[in-house]
C-alpha cells in the first residue's frame, strides 16, 4: 500500500489496526473496517464518488445494522474530507480514533455531490448540475448503480443525514429515491431523511438574523437596522424571482455582520474565534493536504481528477437555485410518503440560525400539521445533562441543540447520537 509517511505514530497504527477479513468482501482503506469505494457515471460525463465504510459494530453480519447516507453542504463541500475525518468516521487525520464515529454503530455511505466536488468530477464532455433536482437525480442513479454493485443493502433500512446545503439537497434526493422506487427502478428501504442546520429555506435563515443578533446582544439597535434593510432588500429580490442577485446581496448582508458584530463567527456565535484565524467551511488546508497525499495513494486515485476541498465551479453553477426555497419538497415528503422526516438545529449557529427553521416548520401544511403543532417540546438529557429539546409529530421531529452551533456532531456529538438513534436505533 502507497502511504505518505511523514504522519507520527499513531497514524501508522489507526491505518493498519483492525485490518482483518471478515464477514465483508470488502478492501482495505483509510482507518479500520472493512470499505469500499467507486465513481458512478451518472450522467455522461459526469461522475459521482462514494465511499463506503462498513460498520465496525460487534455484529454478525453488516446488514444487522443500517445503512446511513451523509451528505455535505457548500454546495461543494467535499463529504470524504469533512463528512469522514472531521465528523463521522473512525479516525481524523491525524490518525487518532474518533469516539462519536457513526461507523461504530452502523454502515455509513459518504458522497461527493454535486458533481466536481471532493473526488467526483467532470469530464470535458460533461455537465456540472445546476438545479437541486439534478443534484437529486445525480444521487439517484448513484444508488441504482451502488444497489446493483451491493445487493445486500436493499433490505437494510436506509437513512439520509446531511447538514447545511444539504438540507436542501437530501430532501430531494429523498423524494426522488422514493419515486424511482416506485417506479421499479430500485428496492431499498428508505426510512427517514435528517438535515442538520439546513439551508432548506434560505431567506427564512437570512430575516432571522437581525433579531437573532440583537436578542443575543450582539449587536445594538443600529447593527440591527442595519443588518434588518439589508435582509429587506433580499427578501424584495427573492420575491421577485432574481435568485443570483439575492445571492450577492446575501454576501453584502455578511459583510455587514461582521462590520456590526466585530466579527462575530456566523457557525457558532459563541464560539472564541482569534482576529487572525480564518475559517471556511470545509476547507481546513491540512486536511485538504492529507486527503490529496495519504488518502489518493491509499485509494488507488493517484490517476483521476484531483481531489477537490471546496470546488468554486461547483458553486456558482448553482448560482441561480441557492436562494429558492426547498419547503416544498418537505412538505411533499410528509403528505406523499412514509419516509420520517427530521431536522436538527445547533442553537449557536447563525448562518442557518434555529428562528428561520422553526419559521418555515411552522408553515409547512400537511395532514399531521395539528399533531405537530399540538405535541409538547420536552427536554432531553443524557447521563443528567440537559442537551437540548424535542417536538415529534405528523412524521415530523424537530430537535434544538444546545452547546452546538452549525457543526452539531463536532460540537456536541452526544446529543447528536442521540439523534442518530431515535432515527435509526441502530438496526
Amino acid at each position: 500500500m502507497l502511504l505518505n509517511l511523514n504522519k507520527n505514530n499513531i497514524w501508522v497504527w489507526s491505518l493498519c489496526f483492525f485490518i482483518s477479513v471478515t464477514w465483508v468482501q470488502g478492501r482495505v482503506g483509510v482507518g479500520p473496517g472493512e470499505q469500499e469505494w467507486d465513481y458512478v457515471e451518472v450522467r455522461k460525463g459526469a461522475h459521482l464518488f462514494y465511499w463506503l465504510l462498513y460498520t465496525t459494530a460487534n455484529v454478525s453480519h453488516f446488514t444487522e445494522r443500517p445503512l446511513v447516507i451523509w451528505l455535505q453542504g457548500g454546495p461543494g463541500v467535499a463529504s470524504t474530507g469533512s463528512g469522514i475525518f472531521e465528523q463521522l468516521g473512525p479516525i481524523d487525520i491525524e490518525g487518532r480514533p474518533r469516539e462519536s464515529s457513526w461507523v461504530r454503530h452502523m454502515n455509513v455511505l459518504f458522497v461527493d455531490s454535486p458533481v466536481g466536488t471532493g473526488f467526483a468530477y467532470v469530464e470535458e464532455h460533461g455537465q456540472y448540475a445546476s438545479t437541486n433536482r439534478q443534484i437529486a437525480l445525480d444521487l439517484v442513479q448513484l444508488m441504482v448503480q451502488f444497489l446493483e454493485q451491493y445487493p445486500a443493502f436493499r433490505n437494510v433500512p436506509l437513512h439520509i443525514f446531511s447538514e447545511s446545503y444539504g438540507g436542501k439537497m437530501a430532501p430531494e434526493f429523498a423524494l426522488e429515491l422514493h419515486l424511482a422506487k416506485k417506479r421499479g427502478r430500485l428496492q431499498c428501504r428508505l426510512e427517514s431523511v435528517v438535515v442538520g442546520n439546513p439551508w432548506t429555506s434560505p431567506l427564512d435563515s437570512v430575516i432571522s438574523y437581525a433579531p437573532f443578533l440583537f436578542q443575543a446582544g450582539i449587536v445594538d439597535e443600529d447593527g440591527y437596522r442595519r443588518i434588518s434593510r439589508k435582509a429587506g432588500e433580499l427578501a424584495a429580490l427573492v420575491y421577485s424571482k432574481k435568485w443570483s442577485s439575492a445571492l450577492l446581496k446575501a454576501s453584502d448582508i455578511q459583510e455587514e455582520i461582521l462590520e456590526s458584530t466585530g466579527g462575530v463567527f456566523i457557525y457558532n456565535t459563541q464560539r472564541r474565534v482569534h482576529v487572525d484565524e480564518v475559517y471556511r467551511y470545509g476547507e481546513d488546508p491540512s486536511m485538504g493536504q492529507f486527503v490529496r497525499s495519504n488518502v489518493t495513494q491509499a485509494l488507488g486515485l493517484v490517476e483521476m481528477p484531483e481531489w477537490m476541498k471546496n470546488n468554486s465551479t461547483v458553486f456558482m453553477r448553482l448560482e441561480a437555485d441557492i436562494f429558492k426555497p426547498a419547503t416544498h419538497i418537505v412538505t411533499r415528503l410528509l403528505k406523499e410518503t412514509h419516509i420520517k422526516v427530521g431536522i436538527y438545529s445547533g442553537i449557536l449557529d447563525l448562518l442557518c440560525a434555529t428562528p428561520g427553521t422553526v419559521s418555515w416548520i411552522n408553515r409547512l401544511k400537511w395532514g399531521g400539521r395539528s399533531e405537530y403543532a399540538m405535541a409538547p417540546r420536552t427536554a432531553f438529557r443524557i447521563e443528567g445533562m440537559l442537551e437540548g429539546y424535542e417536538k415529534h409529530g405528523g412524521r415530523l421531529s424537530m430537535f434544538w441543540v444546545y452547546r452546538a452551533g452549525h457543526l452539531v456532531q463536532q460540537e456536541n456529538p452526544v446529543a447528536m447520537a442521540y439523534i442518530l438513534k431515535y432515527f435509526t436505533n441502530y438496526g
